[in-house]
C-alpha cells in the first residue's frame, strides 16, 4: 500500500525543512535581529490601560483603518499609494506569491537572501531562482540579474534593502535598472529601514511595478507580527483578494496604533542601536581571525578565518550566547555567523566570549 504522505503531500513540500526557531531559554538572545530594549514602565502601564478597554468577543476592524491612518502619518506613506497590512512580512510575501503563482513561473531574488522568499515560492508551487551575490562584498550582480530577468520573465522579484543576512545596501542605480527591466512586480523589502537612511518609499508612484514592504518588528514591535505593503492601488487591489479576513487581530491593531503614537521612543532606541552597531563593528575588527562585514541593519555578518564557525557557534552557546550559524546555508556564507546588535552590556559579553574562542 502506498504511503499516504507520499501519495498526497506535494514533493516540493516533503523536500522542505520547517523554519528552524531555536530554544533561547536562559540564553543571551542575539540571533533574531530583535530590538533589545523593552518599554519604560510608564508607557507599559498606559498601554495596559488601553488594552483593558478592548472587547475581544468581537472581530477586529477587517481593514484596520485607524492603524493604516497611523502608519501613513508616521511612516510617510504617500497618500495616493495603496496599503495592505499583513501578519508580519511573511504573510505579505505569501499573498504576493499566491497572486501570481503558477508552476511555470519563477519567483526571483538573490542569494544569500531572506530564506522565506525561497520557502514561500515552494509553498505556492512556484519555481525559485536565486542569483548569487558578488563574492567579494555581497554586491548586487546586475548583469547576471538582468540576464535572469530576460530569461525567466519573472512576475515577482524580491530584493531586501538592506539585505538579510549580509547587512549591505545594494546600489540604488542598480535597483532602478532592475525595476525598469522587470516585466512584473519588484518588491523592495525594507524590513531594516530603521537602521539606514535610504528608502524607496518616496519613489512609490514613479514606477508602476514598484512595491515597498516593511515591518514594525525590527523597530521594537516584533511580538505584534505586523507588516505593511505599499504601492500602486491597481496591483494591491488584486493582492487584497488573497488577504484572509481579520488577519490583523484587535490586540495588534490597538497596540501598534498606541506604539506609533510614541514613535520618538523607538527612534531613540534605533539610534542607540545604530551607534552601538558601529562600536561593535570596530571592536570585532580588532579580534584576530574575525572579518566583520559593514552593515546598514541591526546585525553584523562576520566570517571566521581561523576557527570553524559551527564550533564557535557552539562555544558561544555554551557561554550562554545565542547567535545565528550561517555556515552551510550558502557557499558564500562559509564560516559565517550573524550577530544581532544588543545592548552595550550584551555586546561586551559577546566580544569577550569571541576573544576567548578565537
Amino acid at each position: 500500500m502506498k504511503d499516504p504522505i507520499e501519495q498526497w503531500v506535494r514533493p516540493e513540500i516533503r523536500a522542505l525543512d520547517s523554519y528552524p526557531v531555536p530554544d533561547a531559554v536562559g540564553l543571551l538572545k542575539l540571533d533574531a535581529m530583535e530590538n533589545p530594549y523593552t518599554w519604560p514602565d510608564e508607557l507599559r502601564q498606559a498601554w495596559l490601560e488601553r488594552l483593558a478597554g478592548v472587547d475581544v468577543n468581537r472581530y477586529p476592524d477587517p481593514q484596520a483603518q485607524a492603524l493604516k491612518q497611523r502608519l501613513r502619518a508616521t511612516m510617510g506613506i504617500p497618500a495616493e499609494a495603496g496599503l495592505i497590512l499583513g501578519n508580519g512580512s511573511d504573510e505579505l510575501i505569501q499573498m504576493l506569491a499566491m497572486t501570481v503563482a503558477s508552476p511555470t513561473r519563477t519567483l526571483l531574488s538573490v542569494e544569500p537572501g531572506f530564506v522565506m522568499y525561497r520557502m514561500i515560492a515552494s509553498f505556492c508551487g512556484m519555481r525559485y531562482l536565486g542569483v548569487d551575490l558578488e563574492a567579494n562584498d555581497f554586491g548586487l550582480p546586475l548583469d547576471a540579474l538582468l540576464a535572469a530577468i530576460e530569461q525567466q520573465q519573472p512576475p515577482l522579484i524580491f530584493l531586501a534593502y538592506p539585505n538579510n543576512p549580509t547587512g549591505n545596501l545594494f546600489r540604488e542605480e542598480a535597483l532602478l535598472r532592475v525595476i525598469e527591466a522587470a516585466p512584473g512586480l519588484v518588491v523592495i523589502d525594507e524590513a531594516y529601514t530603521p537602521f539606514t537612511d535610504h528608502s524607496f518609499l518616496p519613489r512609490l508612484g514613479e514606477h508602476a511595478n514598484l512595491l515597498v514592504m516593511r515591518t514594525v518588528s525590527k523597530m521594537g514591535l516584533a511580538g505584534l507580527r505586523l507588516g505593511y505593503l505599499a504601492g500602486p492601488s491597481p496591483w494591491l487591489d488584486q493582492v487584497e483578494k488573497l488577504r484572509l479576513p481579520y488577519n490583523i487581530n484587535v490586540l495588534t491593531q490597538l497596540s501598534a496604533d498606541f506604539a506609533l503614537q510614541h514613535l520618538a521612543l523607538f527612534n531613540q532606541q534605533t539610534e542607540q542601536i545604530r551607534a552601538d552597531r558601529e562600536r561593535l563593528f570596530a571592536a570585532l575588527k580588532e579580534i584576530p581571525g574575525i572579518r566583520p562585514y559593514p552593515s546598514q541593519a541591526n546585525f553584523i555578518l562576520l566570517r571566521l578565518t581561523r576557527r570553524d564557525a559551527p564550533a564557535v557557534f557552539e562555544g558561544l552557546k555554551q557561554a550562554g550566547i545565542l547567535v545565528k550559524n550561517l555556515h552551510g546555508a550558502h557557499p558564500l556564507l562559509a564560516q559565517c555567523l550573524r550577530i544581532t546588535v544588543g545592548t552595550a552590556q550584551e555586546n561586551a559579553a559577546l566580544l569577550q566570549a569571541l576573544r576567548e574562542l578565537s
